[in-house]
């Protein structure tokens, strides 16, 4: 299963859907991890820490 994360682009909001260790667990479960560029920033959450753990970085 492909499992995508978009960046949120609402006012105020930090949250994201995934963390980077939910990645590396879903990878570890088969699944491929697709992230949106800049999707974790808002909750210190690196591209290159997704990238760390399995996930595609997409533009």
């Amino acid at each position: 299963m492909k499992v995508g994360v978009p960046t949120e682009i609402k006012d105020d909001e930090y949250r994201v859907a995934l963390t980077a260790v939910g990645a590396r667990e879903l990878k570890e479960h088969g699944h491929e991890v697709l992230i949106q560029s800049g999707a974790g920033e808002g909750s210190a959450i690196s591209d290159a820490d997704y990238e760390a753990q399995g996930a595609t970085i997409l533009p």
